[in-house]
């Protein structure tokens, strides 16, 4: 088993791809800013679970989940500050909050089974 089998990793790839497209409506002159941190906080949630798939241990599987379910908490606060600026708009920002939600609750019940086994 890879992390290509896990659900998460295909979700949260699957979420990246809606990141980019909200965001292709995005300031151009914020590209380098909020835009590329929103972009780069998505796209290290499912490269750190492919990551931590590809080490030896379950420990260091762990590890790099944590640092996944920490960019999706760095992705959340992006999120909500694009909203606050009016950049995202409230019903994208609730439709991407709520999928953020339900990877961050799978990465934690993926951590949660390597704790227990």
């Amino acid at each position: 088993m890879t992390h290509k089998d896990l659900d998460v990793w295909k979700r949260s790839v699957i979420f990246v791809t809606s990141i980019y497209e909200i965001t292709k409506s995005f300031p151009k002159e914020d590209i380098y800013g909020l835009t590329s941190q929103i972009r780069k906080c998505a796209v290290s949630i499912p490269s750190n679970i492919a990551e931590g798939g590809a080490r030896k241990s379950k420990v260091e599987f762990r590890q790099f989940l944590y640092i996944s379910l920490g960019s999706a908490a760095e992705l959340e606060t992006q999120l909500l500050i694009a909203t606050n600026l009016n950049i995202l708009e409230v019903n994208d920002s609730k439709l991407l909050m709520e999928e953020l939600n339900a990877v961050s609750r799978m990465l934690q019940g993926l951590i949660k089974s390597l704790n227990i086994s």
